[in-house]
């Protein structure tokens, strides 16, 4: 264990606006903050390219038209309500169904690639809770193709990157932004940015859970420096879990297995060998003649009915029948269920249509999926709870603070519908770079400073790991905050299990308060996992207090005491603070809908 005096020199760079990750929406920031002419950085935790917007597959949900002439956004906007159970912003829904399309063509001018139809136009498949087809894709690998399109725009552009770099604080002057502390991941130095803007791009939540489809990074860093910079969440009850994650073998669990494999003809079925969907889906969707799967199978595709098969009901209500049949002794071997597309499409389609979902089962798990169904279960994939920010801006309450992507809510209510995080990505990236460019103009002759004081105690917390006495390792502390997730907070809740989660999550706090680690600052995980475990679990807390005060089930949130939904939740917002290091909880009216947008529900 380390006895030196603890070292918090720093090196200090200075910018207009910092955008904190490099995913969609961190890189489409920040080429809006540089087009807008502010000076900008992006620091990412990771390498540049290898963000989890590649894990985002089936493509981009906007309403161009190019299958389906009667799509518009006015249909894109009422299916993102609906599929949010209304609790959406209505603002932000309404510009990104407006915008998304302008944002897909601007990348294919940046050069992506996309899959085409007959007619050379932008190809646009069909995704759970879309009326019509229209999310634009090239295969299965849409994420990479859009995170390959604007890393090649930054980097063609000169805008700085810091890479392998973790931002562990939002720095502040009085009440406003100064900039961001944090360390190099390959030599624990200290670095400071000074600037009046930062863009948090930060990602999701999903390694406090067990079982998720998430990589390393996603520990709510910036949901958590929000907070404590003075911003508020909203909606942190709402986690998605997808109703497609591989389940075998056990190093693999969680991963992502696209929508794209449903929305290409992909159907469910239990250990029986039935297609169980349709015993799930709501009355009015059920066809009145089919006596047979296929007549009912034929009846869905039909597009004159505007219906979709079963399986692309919103992810929520897939998630939780595939949960129900598991639990009733319907799963498959290991604890799924099956998902066949290969008795339904020839392997030519499969491999042209899905070529890394083939290559994944078949290098992961030995499964050929044009010859056998894949086993299947859900996985944490998505929070939409987050920072809660202005519609038309992406600014937080905290002057000079911004945020985009799955780190802000309210855009997708309590449930969000596959492709509609990459348009939210481009669409919200934008704006919230913009804005931060031009609030950094308006301080030019006025800009905040960074006090000394303020990178010291940074510079402290995250050393601290390294003078405790006798504390755990930050691996066991992390292993059991995610079995008290997956157990108490999963899924299906109920009040006594959430209160005994907020009971193991105090717990866990004070335990991790006193984690030691040992070695020195250079290539040190267990660090940087000591680091990540705070803002673990205060996001961990802030969604199982959300969960235990909202008594109904919408969305993303099940409670299992309170099975339906409850129309007084349904105007009704959840907001969290962090006043003196303990959590607020606060209950606020939604923003009123204006009248002809209301008239679209009718």
């Amino acid at each position: 264990m380390s006895t030196e005096a603890p070292d918090i020199t720093a090196e200090r760079h200075v910018y207009d606006v910092v955008v904190v990750g490099a995913g969609g929406a961190g890189l489409r920031a920040a080429i809006a903050a540089h087009d807008a002419g502010a000076r900008t950085a992006i620091v990412c935790k990771s390498l540049l390219g290898k963000a989890h917007t590649v894990m985002a597959e089936g493509g981009i949900a906007a309403a161009l038209g190019n299958l389906y002439p009667e799509d518009n956004w006015k249909v894109h906007f009422r299916d993102t309500m609906r599929g949010g159970k209304m609790l959406n912003n209505w603002r932000m829904a309404q510009i990104h169904a407006q915008e998304a399309p302008a944002r897909v063509l601007e990348l294919e001018e940046w050069g992506a690639l996309f899959d085409r139809t007959k007619d050379g136009l932008i190809s646009q498949r069909d995704f759970g809770g879309h009326r019509y087809a229209r999310l634009a894709h090239v295969g299965d690998r849409t994420g990479l193709e859009m995170i390959r399109t604007l890393q090649q725009r930054a980097v063609a552009l000169g805008i700085d990157v810091f890479m392998e770099c973790t931002i562990t604080e939002i720095l502040k002057d009085g009440d406003r932004v100064a900039g961001a502390f944090g360390y190099w991941r390959e030599s624990g130095r200290f670095i400071v940015f000074e600037a009046p803007a930062v863009v948090l791009a930060t990602g999701g939540i999903g390694k406090s859970f067990k079982v998720t489809s998430n990589s390393w990074e996603y520990t709510g860093d910036g949901h958590a420096m929000a907070l404590r910079a003075g911003a508020k969440l909203i909606n942190m009850e709402f986690v998605q879990f997808h109703p497609t994650g591989m389940v075998w073998p056990p190093s693999v669990r969680g991963i992502l297995v696209t929508e794209s494999v449903r929305g290409d003809g992909g159907v469910l079925r239990n250990s029986e060998g039935r297609r169980f969907m349709f015993d799930y889906i709501p009355e009015f969707f059920k066809a009145e003649t089919a006596d047979t799967e296929e007549e009912a199978d034929r009846w869905y595709t039909d597009k004159k009915n505007n219906r979709r098969p079963p399986e692309l009901l919103p992810r929520d209500e897939v998630a939780r029948a595939i949960n129900a049949e598991i639990k009733a002794g319907r799963g498959s071997p290991h604890g799924g269920v099956y998902l066949d597309i290969a008795s339904r499409r020839d392997p030519e389609f499969i491999k042209r249509r899905l070529p890394s979902m083939y290559h994944q089962f078949k290098e992961l798990a030995d499964v050929d999926i044009t010859k056998e169904p894949m086993e299947i279960g859900p996985t944490c994939h998505y929070v939409m709870g987050g920072v809660e920010v202005d519609a038309d801006t992406g600014a937080a309450a905290v002057p000079g603070l911004f945020a985009a992507g799955e780190v802000a809510g309210g855009m997708h209510g309590s449930n969000r519908l596959g492709g509609n995080s990459l348009s939210d990505l481009l669409v919200f990236g934008r704006r919230a770079g913009l804005n931060a460019a031009y609030h950094a103009i308006r301080t030019k002759n006025n800009r905040p400073r960074v006090r000394d004081d303020q990178v010291r105690a940074a510079g402290e917390t995250v050393l601290a790991p390294f003078t405790s006495k006798g504390g755990e390792n930050p691996y066991d502390v992390q292993k059991d905050l995610q079995e008290v997730m997956h157990n108490l907070v999963g899924i299906i809740r109920k009040a006594d299990e959430l209160e005994q989660a907020l009971e193991d999550i105090a717990k866990l706090r004070e335990r991790a308060a006193k984690v030691s680690v040992h070695g020195g600052r250079q290539y040190n995980p267990g660090w940087h996992l000591a680091i990540d475990l705070r803002n673990m679990l205060t996001v961990s807390e802030c969604i199982a207090r959300a969960a235990l005060t909202r008594t109904e089930s919408r969305g993303g949130h099940t409670r299992d005491d309170y099975p339906m939904a409850d129309p007084e939740w349904g105007t009704k917002n959840i907001v969290l603070s962090q006043v003196d290091g303990r959590i607020d909880l606060a209950i606020q009216p939604l923003p009123e809908m204006p009248d002809e947008l209301k008239a679209l529900f009718e």
